[in-house]
């Protein structure tokens, strides 16, 4: 049988620390960004982590 291919779009938006953690990037920092206060641009910029039933489906996606 075939290996099982990654999923594009989770590759390009997940990815997994060394304890196995699954993180992400925040929403809401692209564009847009003149009118949106200090604090919450700075807040979005840290990566998050997902939790649960979440992490368990996007590690499915990326076959970890």
């Amino acid at each position: 049988m075939p290996k099982m291919k990654t999923h594009s779009g989770a590759k390009k938006r997940f990815r997994t620390t060394g304890s196995g953690k699954v993180v992400h990037r925040k929403a809401g920092k692209t564009h847009l960004n003149e009118h949106k206060p200090s604090k919450r641009l700075r807040r979005v910029d840290a990566f998050g982590t997902l939790e649960g039933g979440d992490a368990k489906k996007i590690k499915k996606l990326l076959r970890k």
